[in-house]
């Protein structure tokens, strides 16, 4: 059985390795936003998913980034979370993923979650990467 990324770690350790990993994916500008942005409310939020989701989730060894990519672009086109789905197709080219085979994700992703969402994830592929089509 693997051990999660995070086993055995301090929970500041979990956050700087959440930290790191966030900033290489996403980009320092967007977590630097994300950050800033920061309020009473979400303040927590950014922490636990900081800690959990890029600490724990994204830094476990089973998974390279690139297949993490395409497994969180499928995720996304089938739930339709949009806003999220820009941001991972930046995050997906930062992890190496060509726009090949971005549209090969898009295109897989159409037969099992449905014709539209592909449609809005191509527009949204389409609006992200306007300057290298």
């Amino acid at each position: 059985m693997m051990r999660p990324a995070g086993e055995g770690l301090s929970d500041e350790e979990r956050y700087d390795q959440g930290m790191a990993v966030r900033r290489a994916v996403l980009s320092d500008a967007h977590v630097d936003r994300s950050t800033a942005a920061a309020t009473e409310l979400t303040a927590e939020w950014q922490d636990f998913i900081t800690r959990v989701a890029w600490g724990d989730v994204w830094s476990r060894p089973g998974l390279d980034r690139r297949s993490r990519s395409i497994a969180v672009l499928s995720s996304l086109i089938a739930h339709g979370h949009h806003e999220e789905l820009a941001m991972h197709l930046s995050a997906a080219r930062r992890n190496g993923l060509t726009l090949d085979e971005i549209k090969e994700v898009i295109l897989q992703s159409a037969i099992y979650s449905g014709v539209p969402a592909a449609n809005t994830a191509y527009r949204i592929a389409g609006e992200v990467f306007a300057g290298e089509l």
